[in-house]
This record gives C-alpha cells, sequence and structure tokens, in this order.
C-alpha cells in the first residue's frame, strides 16, 4: 500500500510529500533552528576567547576537526537517542566557538559587520533555494554523494596546504569551491529526506548544518577577500 501523501506549501506551489518525508523534513528544520542557540553562544564565547585558536591556528584547526570527527561518530551510534541530540548540540557549540576567531577579523573592517549580514543573508539565500528545487523536483540527487565526498577531501586537502603556503589566490579558490560543494551537499541532504532516503532528522540536521555552517564561512571569506575595506 501507498503511503496517504500530504501537501506542503513551499512557496512555488503545494507539493506532495510522504508524511514520514514531511515530519523528517519539519523535526530537521525545527532541530537545525535549535543548533542556533549553541552556536552563537559559542560564538560570543570564541570571540571572546579568540586568542587560544590564533595563537596555534593549525593545532587548534586539527584538534576541532578531530573533536568534531569524534562527536559525528557519536552521534551517528546515538541517532535514535536524546543523546545524540545533545551530542549534536555540543558540536554546533564547538563549531560556533571556532567560528569567533574569523568573525572577529571580519569585524575589524570598516564593512565587517555588513559583510557577516551579507554572508548569512546568501547563506539563507542558497538554503532556501536548495531546499525549494529539493522539495518542488522531488528527484533523487544522491547521486552525487561520491563526487561530493571527493570533493570535500580534495578541498581539505587544499585547505590544510594552504595553512602552510599562505597564497591568497589559492585561498580564494579554495572558499569558491567549498561554496560550490556544500551548496550541492546541501541539496543533496535535503532531496534524501524529501525523497525518503534519510529517515533520521538528527543525522539529517548534522548534515545539513554543517554544510551551512561552510556556505556561511567560505562566502564570508569570499567576501573579505573581493570587498574588504581596511582601514
Amino acid at each position: 500500500m501507498q503511503p496517504e501523501l500530504q501537501t506542503a506549501n513551499t512557496g512555488y506551489g503545494s507539493v506532495a510529500i510522504a508524511p514520514d518525508s514531511q515530519k523528517v523534513l519539519r523535526n530537521t528544520y525545527l532541530l537545525l533552528a535549535l543548533t542556533m542557540v549553541p552556536t552563537i553562544a559559542g560564538a560570543w564565547l570564541g570571540m571572546a576567547t579568540a586568542s587560544i585558536v590564533t595563537g596555534s591556528p593549525i593545532l587548534s584547526f586539527f584538534l576541532m576537526l578531530g573533536a568534531v570527527i569524534g562527536l559525528q561518530f557519536g552521534i551517528v551510534r546515538f541517532r535514535n537517542s536524546v543523546i545524540g541530540i545533545g551530542l549534536l548540540l555540543l558540536m554546533t557549540g564547538l563549531l560556533g566557538w571556532f567560528l569567533g576567531p574569523l568573525l572577529n577579523y571580519a569585524l575589524t573592517m570598516k564593512n565587517g559587520m555588513q559583510l557577516v549580514g551579507y554572508a548569512a543573508a546568501g547563506t539563507g539565500v542558497i538554503f532556501f533555494t536548495m531546499g525549494a528545487i529539493a522539495t518542488v523536483t522531488k528527484r533523487d540527487f544522491s547521486f552525487m554523494g561520491k563526487f561530493l565526498f571527493v570533493g570535500m577531501i580534495a578541498v581539505l586537502l587544499a585547505a590544510i596546504a594552504n595553512m602552510f603556503l599562505q597564497i591568497p589566490v589559492l585561498g580564494l579558490v579554495v572558499s569558491t569551491v567549498v561554496l560550490v560543494v556544500f551548496s550541492l551537499y546541501l541539496l543533496h541532504d535535503l532531496s534524501r529526506i524529501v525523497t525518503g532516503g534519510e529517515t533520521n532528522y538528527v543525522l539529517a540536521t548534522t548534515g545539513v548544518y554543517i554544510s551551512l555552517l561552510n556556505v556561511f564561512t567560505s562566502l564570508l571569506h569570499i567576501l573579505m577577500a573581493l570587498t574588504g575595506e581596511r582601514d
């Protein structure tokens, strides 16, 4: 028996989504909104304690990367319990803290506040655009998963290399590729929810959050490089 379909208003008309997928999508959005609380709190703390990261940026990066990977394994292990939600919120708080020094650097520019606002607005536009595409088309974009994973590893290696090389043009290229890869990851993850490929909202939120954070930071890096006004 086919599941009864329910309609969801996307702003592009009403489209039919299976009730189970609609529930996962709704819970994902609600949990995603909740993750903003520890992210913002972590960012404020990170701005106040930025010297911890800026003092040893490479070591801090690898420690944070290890912590995030470890927490993601924990989230997968406890994805069906409140512990998984707690680990997700802990991860978002840590990533918010790690974001603090970048925000500090942006705000040292004359138009820094505007750039942060533009990056946040751009992230929102990309998120809602990818969500609309996934919901309206209801296509399965999971075929992109392997290519995006390879792209993510490649750009991670390039970013690590540029920590030592400090080449501005390479940094701009890396940020641009990150923007493209994680914008497509958003489409990939949201389409999996809509088509029923992802049935756990904790895992769904984890993937969407990581993509949004990378979209925001890459946009901010690009804006600072191209339009940042220094004193």
